[in-house]
This record gives structure tokens, sequence and C-alpha cells, in this order.
């Protein structure tokens, strides 16, 4: 089994909620009666039983129609989805370099043999004093960049019920220093002020147009 997030950071969204994809039969018929409330509501559509009830734990997990159909819509969409976050992607990518050469932060790393998906763009920062004061920068600006999650195994929750091998001093240190910048569909009829804006920020002038 696994999970897919749908929450509206994600590239396809819902607002809220995900999807678990299960490749087992085993266990297809159990997560249908979990989500519905604990009963074989399921199989009562399928005409498998002449009535359902209640049979196991469960909620009410299912969408809305509303939300399936907003869903469902950028599902179709998906590919072109992708391709318009990676123009943006690719659009920072390139303006950023210059500021990148100064030294004055790092630009995401992605390995020659690897793709990815621009599900967001990110920079890093110097450390963390430094990253605090480019998020305000960016905000008197109007920019919504923000930073990233704390890491799990520094959380209440984690250090409660995890365990972590090795040392996870990288882990630590980048979580200080990632600032996350505006990557939604929409954002290219803004993209050059934005642009102009953040190199601005940054400590750089000038960007690559498209």
């Amino acid at each position: 089994m696994a999970a897919v997030s749908f929450h509206e950071t994600k590239n396809i969204i819902s607002g809220e909620g995900g999807a678990l994809l299960v490749n087992d039969p085993r266990f297809a018929e159990r997560a249908e009666i979990i989500r519905e409330k604990g009963t074989n509501r399921s199989r009562f559509f399928r005409g498998q039983v002449d009535k359902y009830t209640w049979v196991d734990i469960g909620s009410s997990y299912l969408p809305g129609e509303l939300i399936a159909a907003f869903l469902l819509a950028q599902m179709e969409e998906g590919t072109e989805i992708t391709k318009r976050r990676l123009h943006l992607w690719d659009r920072y990518h390139a303006s950023l370099e210059a500021v990148e050469s100064k030294g004055m932060m790092r630009r995401p790393i992605v390995p020659a043999d690897c793709g990815h998906n621009a599900h967001m763009y990110y920079i890093l920062a110097e450390n963390l004093e430094k990253r605090t004061s480019l998020i305000q920068d960016l905000h008197n600006q109007g920019i919504n960049a923000v930073f990233h999650y704390v890491p799990l195994h520094g959380s209440p929750a984690g250090e409660k019920y995890c365990r972590v091998s090795g040392d996870m001093s990288v882990t630590d240190d980048i979580s200080t220093r990632l600032l996350r910048l505006p990557l939604w569909i929409g954002l290219e009829e803004h993209l050059d002020n934005l642009l102009e804006k953040v190199t601005e920020v940054l400590g750089s002038t000038g960007i690559q147009k498209a």
C-alpha cells in the first residue's frame, strides 16, 4: 500500500485529503470498508449483498462530488500541469544562476540521471539568520517565501515514536537554511516581475527572460 496527498501544496490538489493505493486484493475490500464508515456499502452497490451493515472499524473518508470533480479535472490535465510547473522551475533556476555564482546562496541540484516534477523551487541560505532576513525582505516586496518543514526526528512526535540511524546533522543544518519560493499554476503572468524582485533581494540584477 502507498499514500498520495492531494493537499493544497501539492501539484494536483483537492484542498485536503489523498488517495490510498492498494496493489493486493487481500487488502482492497477492507480498505473499502474502512473508507465507508466501517460498512460493506461498496459490496451492496455492486450487488454482492442484499443490504449493507457495519462490519469493521472505519470513518467517512469519501470525498464529496464537487471535490472529486475538481480533482479529476486536474488529473486529466496532469501532464500539462507538470509541463507548466517545470517551465516555472527552469525560469527560477536560470535566473538565479548569477546569484549562486556570487556565493550568496545555493540552488537545487538535480543529478544528471534524475528527473523531477517541479513540486517546489527552493534555495539554501547561508544560515538561519540569513534565511530569516531573506524571508522578511521578500515579504516586504509582496513575495510569499516560506521555510520548509521541521525535521521529523526533531519534532515532539518524532522524538516520542521514532528512531534514527546515524548522524542527522546534514538534515538539521539544511532545515534551518531552506527557503521555498512561490511556484503555482498561474504564476506565469507575474513571473518576470517576481524574478526581478527575487534577484534584487538576493543580491543580483537582471533576470533571464522567457
